[in-house]
């Protein structure tokens, strides 16, 4: 699958939301991060040109760092590295209320958008901002890889 097939299987419902994302997260992730579908989904991942060990789970991928998925409840962003930094964890969880009137709706590195008109774009787009490839490779070797 492609992305823009990906794109294109988005219900009607949550495609316009999923598309500003997607686009809004194109805009602010830090450079030597590519975009590829992984696990079904679009994922920003650190290239084995860049990492050669690719992921621990499984060799052949790239390291995965954040990825946006259109489930059917709910819009979803998975941030790898936001339940490895516990200071990283702690400014989303503080931000959040400045950009949003509902409840933070959060599992270890996922956060779920259950109303596609409900999205904190700006947030997300400074969420992605916040770790570059180098941080995010140093940050899995220590926390994550084991």
């Amino acid at each position: 699958m492609t992305i823009e097939e990906y794109l294109d299987d988005v219900a009607p419902d949550k495609k316009e939301a999923f598309a500003k994302l997607m686009h809004v997260v194109d805009a602010n992730i830090p450079a030597g991060f590519e975009k590829e579908i992984q696990y079904g989904m679009p994922s920003y991942v650190v290239p084995k040109s860049r990492y050669p060990d690719g992921y621990h789970c499984d060799s052949n991928l790239s390291l995965p760092f954040f990825a946006i998925a259109a489930q059917k409840q709910h819009i979803a962003v998975y941030h790898m590295g936001i339940f490895g930094d516990e200071a990283l964890l702690q400014w989303f969880q503080a931000e959040y209320p400045k950009h949003m009137t509902t409840k933070l709706n959060m599992g270890k590195g996922c956060i779920r958008f259950t109303n596609p008109k409900k999205i904190p774009y700006e947030l997300i787009g400074e969420l992605a901002s916040k770790v570059t490839v180098d941080d995010w490779i140093r940050q899995y070797e220590t926390t994550i890889k084991k």
